[in-house]
């Protein structure tokens, strides 16, 4: 870059225009040609290179300005006889300015009129639409207030809910009713489109056969008024109803389901924990591998095509005929290369946990994740009979009351009826979660007779000794606790939604492992699938972390009868 002029006579300055044309950013690229002579001096004030407020960056592509305090200190010291020049100030570079975000499709934004369902639901669904607008009935906020009393979940959705809508809603007076209010108002950035409240009363031309009283008929009504009224505009009603949805798309009206509270769209996609390796594994990766022996494990650390796909405590294995077969855990990823190391066989007598051993491969790869010290989260997901509530059981048990490793064993679960509810149940916290611990009882009982060396008198006093180590726990009291060297185990967990997930898991104090149960065929919460449950929720976040594990038992082996109705029933 050239230099500016040099002042013609001794002891002056330059103007400040010559550091300005100097310091400014190009507006792009030119070819390279000869020197541009500074701009004259018209008495125009001069432009102050430190700027106090963020000058408006540019859509062209960011100038380089890393050369310009270089000339600037070149043109300073061309004058050095200069008395009392103040010293030419670096201009500062402009702030980052975020980038728009570009919308999703073209066309106006969509209008989604939201049910009452999906607010009770998702508290922050309203922030969950990307750029386009949200429409809320007047019929949606008297239901919002209907159900905001109790200790219910829904009951604090619906008061968070009522929170949000009054810091969007408060100091809109500079606002007309037909603007909207901005969803990025209180600081969610994510959210582009605008607030919109019913204000004036809309007629509806609904079929004459649907009561106008009923709250679901007067969103429809409010939907079929939208869609005459904005014209060349896609307005889409969203519920968490199917029959609602059945009777909005009967009348010619859009309808959806809402789906950003899934984790995955299908659930076959979920995160398994194991990983077959190919039949040429020790041809692609034996060249370069490393193998050595420490604390009666092999350890192998590959490199090759394989290690991108691979993550922290993910089960592999190569069951080849005629050779021995290899079941190891991934421990460790640098860069291109990963650490295998060979797993404790628990299908061995010798090696079994509480009188209990492993039956398949699966139930092998949970027993080692079960036992392991430095697993504090554990998830095991699979059909009924597979064994997850008894191999958590005896694993506790055995670091419980033989290796100590753990002060007792805290069971709870979601109640939710399959059938009809009971009603009232009499007693203290443990008498009332009694009925729902049937689970518990039959494997304490399996787990009771597995040693057969004992006589009556022993495995009685064996029993009384585990009853007075396993606490159970209702799910309703958790909030604000903190277990300290507990082995937690949270039965039914396909049952909970991601908060109460994320409620339970942030309870474990330091020494704490946490083991979640569930099978995802099996949901009887409402409004709640495979993909938005929380045991789907969390073994989608935790896969990778060096400190938790997931295995997916795929194997029945409670018996055969049970076996075989899983499959065909």
């Amino acid at each position: 870059m050239p230099l500016p002029k040099p002042p013609a006579t001794r002891a002056a300055t330059l103007p400040a225009s010559a550091y300005e044309t100097q310091a400014a950013p190009r507006s792009g690229r030119t070819r390279p040609g000869p020197a541009a002579s500074p701009p004259e001096d018209n008495g125009a004030p001069p432009l102050a290179l430190r700027q106090d407020t963020p000058t408006p960056v540019a859509p062209a592509r960011a100038p380089k300005t890393a050369k310009a305090p270089r000339a600037a200190a070149a043109a300073s010291a061309a004058a050095p006889m200069a008395a009392k020049a103040p010293p030419p100030s670096v201009a500062r570079a402009p702030e980052p300015q975020p980038k728009p975000r570009r919308p999703r499709r073209d066309g106006p934004p969509k209008l989604f009129v939201l049910d009452t369902n999906v607010l009770m639901h998702d508290p922050m669904s309203l922030f969950r639409f990307d750029e386009h607008d949200i429409y809320l009935p007047m019929i949606t906020l008297e239901e919002l207030d209907g159900h905001k009393k109790g200790m219910s979940e829904v009951a604090r959705n619906v008061r968070q809910v009522s929170r949000e809508l009054d810091a969007l809603a408060s100091d809109t007076s500079g606002l007309a009713p037909h603007e909207g209010i901005p969803l990025a108002k209180t600081g969610h950035r994510e959210a582009a489109g605008k607030l919109y409240f019913q204000t004036t009363l809309l007629d509806a031309k609904l079929p004459a056969g649907l009561p106008q009283g009923k709250a679901d008929n007067q969103i429809l009504g409010v939907v079929q008024s939208l869609i005459e009224q904005q014209a060349g505009r896609e307005v889409v009603l969203v519920s968490k109803d199917i029959n609602m949805r059945v009777k909005a798309r009967a009348l010619g009206l859009c309808a959806e389901d809402y789906f950003n509270d899934k984790t995955l769209d299908d659930g076959d996609l979920l995160y398994t924990g194991v990983l077959p390796l190919p039949a040429d594994f020790w041809e692609r990766h034996g060249k370069t591998m490393e193998s050595w022996n420490q604390g009666g494990h092999t350890f192998y650390r590959i490199s090759g095509p394989l290690v991108p796909a691979l993550m922290i405590n993910q089960f592999v294995y190569l069951e080849t005929p005629g050779e021995a077969p290899l079941y190891a855990r991934v421990t460790e990823i640098t860069g291109k290369s990963a650490v295998l190391k060979t797993l404790r066989d628990y299908t061995h007598g010798k090696n079994a946990v509480w009188g209990v051993t492993a039956r398949n491969r699966e139930q092998n790869f949970a027993l080692n994740l079960l036992m392991d010290p430095e697993c504090d989260f554990i998830t095991l997901t699979g059909t009924a009979g597979t064994g997850k509530t008894l191999m958590t059981l005896a694993a506790g048990l055995s670091q419980v009351l033989e290796d100590r490793r753990y002060s007792e064993i805290i069971v709870t679960r979601v109640t939710v009826p399959v059938g009809e509810d009971i009603g009232f149940l009499p007693g203290n916290e443990e008498e009332k979660m009694g009925p729902w611990m049937g689970a518990l009882d039959d494997n304490l009982e399996v787990l009771a007779k597995s040693d057969s060396s004992a006589g009556e008198w022993g495995r009685a006093a064996t029993n009384d000794l585990v009853r007075s180590k396993i606490k159970i726990k209702s799910l309703n009291f958790m909030r604000g606790r903190t277990f300290l060297n507990k082995f937690v185990l949270i039965d039914e967990a396909q049952n909970l939604t991601p908060k109460q997930m994320k409620t339970l898991v942030t309870r474990a104090g330091p020494g704490t492992k946490i083991v979640c149960l569930g099978n995802l065929a099996q949901i009887d919460t409402p409004y709640l699938t495979e993909g938005s449950s929380g045991l789907t929720y969390a073994v989608d976040r935790f896969k990778g972390w060096p400190h938790s594990g997931h295995v997916t038992l795929a194997r029945g082996e409670r018996s055969r009868l049970a076996d075989y109705a899983s499959d065909v029933l």
